[in-house]
């Protein structure tokens, strides 16, 4: 199907700003908790978003609705976060780009499992060899062979997203795009106040560029970027959108590499190659044909 040029736009923004965020993450850990990180990035996203709900009048969700809007903020805030700030204590913001380019692959399972799509022969051969590439990204960021458990928690964070942009799918024809996120980080930054304490300390005490790394996740890779995602989401096929996540990795690692000079192992840089090659093979020959 033709894609207008504002969703091309909007895509495009979005990737970007996912991009960055693994280097702003990175950058933030050096002076916050992943819970905290995730709970200042929330909160300041949700004021942004309050002050846009007031200045366009947005409605509240119906009341039905409520419980879907907090399981989508479980999933899409709440848990995706916490496990990627989890996992990037460990893993390089390049690498942790590249785990989470993963979440085309989960998306193809669900599939599966939920929409009765048919995953072809060649869709799981693709499913091992990206499996094989989180794994080589794995052994490339510890010196010597030993497993990285921090790639658990970022693999744990790929299927929550593959999860939370299926279940987001059908209510961006009831809410629009900016309706939905915003409920949705709200319900989320909610949840997140379990990490409430010590968070005053912190920022207290935090050097200025990791506050200001962290600022930065809550206004562009969060209220802005989840706004462009969502709207892109509601006007295109799903597997059409995801796919362009195959750039984020590329972008994750130049970002890295100019904000924090740090670019991963040879084998790290391999690995990430071998799971692009395979969340493009299950997208391209793996899956019949249809729309998650």
């Amino acid at each position: 199907m033709k894609i207008d040029s504002r969703i091309i736009i909007a895509i495009g923004i979005t990737i970007l700003l996912w991009a960055s965020s693994f280097a702003a993450v990175r950058a933030s850990l050096q002076a916050f908790t992943p819970g905290h990180i995730a709970l200042f990035r929330f909160f300041i996203a949700s004021i942004i978003l309050a002050v846009s709900a007031l200045v366009t009048h947005t409605k509240l969700p119906a009341l039905k609705d409520i419980p879907v809007v907090f399981l989508l903020g479980f999933l899409g805030v709440f848990a995706f976060h916490t496990a990627q700030n989890y996992g990037q204590v460990t893993v390089t913001a390049g690498s942790a780009g590249m785990i989470i380019s993963s979440v085309p692959i989960f998306t193809a399972i669900l599939a599966t499992i939920f929409l009765g799509e048919k995953l072809k022969l060649w869709g799981w051969l693709s499913i091992f060899i990206s499996f094989l590439g989180v794994s080589l990204i794995s052994l490339g960021e510890r010196e010597g062979v030993e497993f990285d458990f921090g790639v658990i928690y970022l693999l744990m964070a790929a299927i929550v997203a593959a999860i939370y942009f299926v279940l987001q799918k059908p209510y961006l024809m009831k809410y629009t795009a900016l309706q939905l996120v915003t409920y949705m980080i709200w319900a989320g930054t909610l949840l997140l106040l379990v990490f409430t304490p010590g968070l005053i300390e912190e920022v207290a005490n935090a050097p200025i560029e990791a506050t200001i790394a962290t600022i930065y996740l809550g206004i562009f890779p969060s209220a802005v970027a989840y706004v462009t995602w969502s709207y892109a989401l509601s006007r295109a096929p799903a597997t059409i959108v995801a796919s362009f996540l195959y750039l984020q990795p590329v972008l994750a690692v130049i970002i890295a590499w100019i904000w924090l000079n740090e670019i991963p192992a040879l084998i790290s840089m391999v690995g990430g190659v071998v799971t692009i090659l395979g969340v493009f093979l299950v997208n391209k020959y793996g899956l019949s044909k249809g729309e998650p």
